[in-house]
């Protein structure tokens, strides 16, 4: 039945495969809403909205989120909808999508309405808003999160499968935790700020809320794209996510520096999980966190202050009644902040980032709790501003360091409360991130009783529902044929190679230049390179149809023994061709040529045309 239906994209699409239409989704996810009794969580629903895209959404026609419902935060435009960033005054239509919601919007997600927040996304707490405060989906005697409270809480709750929050200081991860979902918040300007009103515009991210780490990675690959009109936007690579290779080096703040303000069952829960990594493989090295905090100190005590302020414009001056209290009160000391003061600060921060790179620069990645502790909302009642202060704790400081960062549910602690731990690494390093994150997601999902999967990105197995398919040319990683096998929702497994009893061609024509693989027999050929993906066995007949002549898909031997489908040349076509079996490899083979000709005309650039 439906109502049992899990809203993760495994659940949902196999649902849509077997006939479930997208109204029908569409209208669970409403009624699952009313069934919660939160007038909180939403600033603004768009019913009526969802429902006629639903009806208008036609075939999925490899849309990688065809169907799938997901909320947006307040601060983010979705055409067609009021933006508030949780001020009425400040309200205004949208006339056009944020750049990452058109991208949402061009792969087939439906979004459900604007979610509540923390006034200007000022807060980690999900309490400074005007509008009804939403309440924590796994314990509503707790604080929901901020500031992208409403959004954490709809996908808690499983009625989005998504959500799109921001994070400057942790509102993508912070209410992550305190929710028990997923919180990934990316590298700097790898998701377009095109559409977000800014708290702090150079640090300033959109975040994706999920069930699951592959979950968030799937909509983190549709959503991130270059963006010429964000003057912010950086043109860093996705790259694929798979396990983690060799051994990993994972830093950890030390017993003397571990802060959880005498919650001994977070600090129990965080050595817990940091053991189950070592058990895995992982070297951990203790570091002395103080430089961190004091990173994190500038954030809200010094001249970032004033960015915040800069970003609600007039507002402070002309019309303060229209703030929040608290958010009022946090601001509004960034007027009396000087150019001197900013130029300290900076200057204090460069310091503080040699400090804290040296003492990262024998590791891969910094694992830290995402929260210290539970804030409960009576505590914040008593006191708006010190428990906030204390959730940004492991979290302040990461934009400041240009780190990327994802928040990942390690199961309850001994009281029941959720776990939560934080994989943060250097900019750009947002795969890698994400795949040791997954080998240590538990717990229940969200809210609700869902029973959770095990996760495709810790091991290499091909799952049911899917079949593996060997790509030689260009369809590999990196290579302009890549996304095709993106668009048909294939993850990459593993690198490997041919039994040897294959033989390699360049194939005449083009361009652009084609590889044919061909079997002949053990003995007789060679040992060729190729990469082994995971295709859902829904999209592998369409995927198979835009396949050209000489190229077909057949088995293919791999070098352990086992049958894969893979790319095969028909043997007509490699008389007159050049063979490469030598080489072993294609991107080598193209290597040779670029390096042979002073304008090469065959390239990456160039092949733009099935060529396996």
């Amino acid at each position: 039945m439906i109502r049992e239906l899990p809203f993760t994209l495994a659940g949902l699409r196999q649902a849509y495969a077997e006939g479930l239409s997208v109204e029908a989704v569409i209208e669970e996810a409403f009624r699952r809403l009313d069934a919660i009794g939160d007038p909180g969580i939403f600033i603004h629903q768009a019913r009526e909205t969802a429902l006629a895209e639903a009806r208008s959404l036609g075939n999925p026609d490899n849309r990688p989120l065809w169907g799938i419902p997901y909320v947006a935060k307040d601060n983010i435009d979705v055409a067609g909808m009021p933006t508030t960033a949780a001020c009425p005054d400040f309200e205004y239509f949208a006339d056009s999508d944020a750049f990452v919601v058109g991208r949402l919007r061009q792969a087939g997600a439906i979004c459900l309405g604007k979610t509540n927040l923390d006034q200007f996304a000022t807060g980690l707490v999900g309490v400074r808003t005007p509008y009804p405060v939403p309440l924590n989906a796994v314990d509503p005697e707790i604080v929901p999160g901020g500031s992208s409270s409403g959004s954490a809480v709809a996908v808690a709750h499983g009625f989005a499968c998504f959500s799109l929050g921001t994070d400057t200081a942790g509102s993508g991860r912070v209410p992550a935790a305190l929710n028990g979902i997923v919180g990934l918040k990316p590298s700097l300007g790898v998701l377009s700020g095109s559409g977000l009103v800014p708290a702090c515009r150079t640090l300033d991210t959109i975040s994706i809320f999920a069930m699951t780490v592959a979950d968030a990675w799937a909509v983190f690959e549709t959503a991130a794209g270059y963006d010429p009109a964000d003057a912010y936007s950086r043109q860093l690579p996705v790259q694929q996510l798979s396990a983690s290779q060799g051994t990993v080096r994972i830093a950890v703040p030390d017993d003397a520096s571990l802060k959880t303000f005498g919650d001994m069952a977070q600090a129990d829960h965080f050595r817990a999980t940091i053991a189950s990594l070592r058990t895995q493989g992982a070297v951990v090295q203790e570091i002395d966190f103080q430089p961190f905090y004091d990173v994190a100190s500038l954030l809200y005590e010094g001249a970032w202050v004033a960015e915040r302020t800069a970003a609600v414009g007039n507002r402070l001056i002309d019309a303060p009644q229209t703030l929040h209290p608290t958010t009022r009160a946090i601001i509004e000391p960034g007027l009396s902040l000087t150019a001197v003061d900013a130029f300290r600060g900076l200057y204090k921060l460069q310091d503080l980032r040699r400090i804290c790179d040296e003492l990262l620069a024998e590791t891969d990645f910094l694992c830290v709790p995402t929260i210290p502790t539970f804030v409960s909302v009576e505590e914040i009642t008593a006191d708006p501003i010190g428990p906030n202060s204390g959730l940004g704790t492991y979290t302040n400081f990461v934009n400041l360091l240009d780190l990327c960062g994802i928040a990942v549910p390690t199961g309850l602690r001994q009281d029941g409360r959720p776990g939560s731990l934080t994989v943060l690494a250097r900019c750009g390093q947002d795969a890698a991130a994400a795949a040791l994150a997954a080998t240590v997601e538990a717990g229940p999902l969200g809210a609700t009783t869902w029973a959770r999967q095990k996760s495709a990105l810790t091991t290499s197995e091909i799952a049911a529902g899917e079949i593996a398919v060997a790509v030689c040319g260009a369809h590999m990683s990196g290579l302009p044929l890549n996304k095709e096998l993106i668009s048909h929702r294939a993850r990459f497994v593993k690198s490997s190679k041919t039994a040897p009893e294959y033989r390699f061609f360049a194939l005449a024509g083009g361009p652009p230049k084609r590889p044919g693989l061909v079997q002949v027999g053990a003995g007789s050929g060679g040992s060729i390179n190729v990469e082994v993906w995971a295709m859902p066995l829904e999209t592998f007949g369409s995927f198979m149809t835009g396949i050209p002549a000489p190229l077909c898909i057949g088995t293919v031997k791999l070098e352990d023994g086992t049958d894969v489908k893979g790319f095969l040349c028909e043997g007509h076509a490699v008389e007159g061709a050049v063979e490469i079996t030598e080489l072993s490899s294609w991107r080598t083979y193209l290597s040779s040529v670029v390096a042979s000709v002073s304008q090469p005309d065959v390239s990456d650039e160039k092949l733009t045309a099935h060529a396996s």
